[in-house]
């Protein structure tokens, strides 16, 4: 999720650990504030876009480590405030604050290695978009209310918003189980394989799911509001570019970005550069990880570059709001192009 969701997340989980706080802006700065140390591993980099995307949400989104480095953290904490005999409460502030980072990161579909080092699944909800305001608005009003009232009664404000917050997420998941059951239906229909399907939230909101199926050669693009009722889903036939995936099929990072998406993935040629794109997200035809990772030489033969390139996607904002309104309210319209 982006920083400002993690920041309430944190702030609000520590304010609820050091209630009877006289001072509730402390319990919200330094909760949200370490609630934003794992993404601090972005300042790291590896040397390649791809080697980058891949290792963000690793080690640092561990809830091994992170319960680990919590006991320092409260420690220095509860020294540098004078409040040793406080030290539990601080360690509960900090652990959750931490905890609840990767937790979050987790409902959405990016990837987050929960359970390193034990194993290096990425576990992904897909549940919540990345940004979305009506799960963090919550957050943020109960943690005005908490600093303007102070531990009495503004504490009353900040269990609500993360109540709202947490029942919000909760509603997200049901909705994804209703677009799932109705993507699943229109694709058996259409006599598509349902067995490699991801589900998400279409951006900054819950009401409209965008449904990508990958199914040999293609993959299928399709929408459905909670306000579509009884119509089926329409899906959009993309190609994969099943020729440029062979001739991938031994190239790194390609490879790479195959095993970051689970396979769903597309490559295309532009001029003589060759891209492998992960079809999770962002929306036909523009995707938020795209790479170039091979040269097509002019005898045709494919060579791998020696370090992969990030493309960026040129998105008409302003279209992409408009259309996404009338989507997510039902009404039948085709996604811009």
């Amino acid at each position: 999720m982006d920083s400002v969701s993690q920041f309430a997340l944190g702030a609000s989980c520590a304010a609820l650990a050091l209630h009877g706080d006289n001072r509730p802006w402390r319990a919200v700065l330094v909760g949200g504030l370490v609630a934003t140390l794992p993404d601090l591993d972005v300042l790291f980099s590896t040397g390649s876009p791809i080697g980058d995307v891949r290792s963000h949400r690793g080690h640092s989104h561990s809830l091994l480590w992170l319960t680990v480095a919590s006991v320092p953290i409260a420690h220095g904490l509860a020294a540098a405030f004078g409040e040793r005999q406080r030290l539990r409460r601080w360690w509960t502030s900090v652990w959750l604050a931490l905890f609840t980072h990767p937790l979050l990161d987790a409902l959405t579909v990016y990837g987050t290695k929960l359970a390193l080092p034990f194993s290096e699944h990425a576990f992904a909800i897909g549940c919540i978009f990345v940004i979305d305001p009506l799960f963090t608005i919550p957050l943020l009003v109960g943690l005005h209310g908490y600093v303007r009232r102070g531990a009495g009664a503004g504490a009353r404000w900040n269990r609500r918003g993360l109540s709202v917050a947490c029942l919000y997420a909760a509603w997200s998941f049901v909705a994804q189980q209703l677009a799932t059951h109705a993507a699943h239906a229109q694709l058996a229909a259409m006599g598509i394989s349902t067995q490699r399907v991801v589900v998400m939230p279409a951006p900054l909101q819950t009401l409209l799911w965008r449904v990508v199926a990958v199914d040999g050669d293609h993959a299928y693009e399709g929408f459905w509001s909670v306000f579509d009722g009884e119509r089926p889903v329409r899906f959009e036939r993309i190609n994969r570019g099943s020729e440029w995936l062979a001739a991938l099929r031994d190239n790194a990072f390609a490879q790479s970005v195959d095993a970051f998406a689970h396979g769903f993935t597309k490559a295309e040629r532009h001029g003589d550069a060759l891209r492998c794109i992960d079809l999770r997200m962002g929306q036909e035809p523009h995707y938020v990880f795209a790479f170039e990772v091979a040269r097509v030489r002019e005898d045709g033969a494919v060579e791998p570059l020696v370090l992969d390139r990030k493309v960026s996607a040129r998105i008409d904002a302003r279209r992409g709001l408009e259309w996404l309104w009338l989507r997510m309210l039902g009404v039948d319209i085709a996604s811009p192009r």
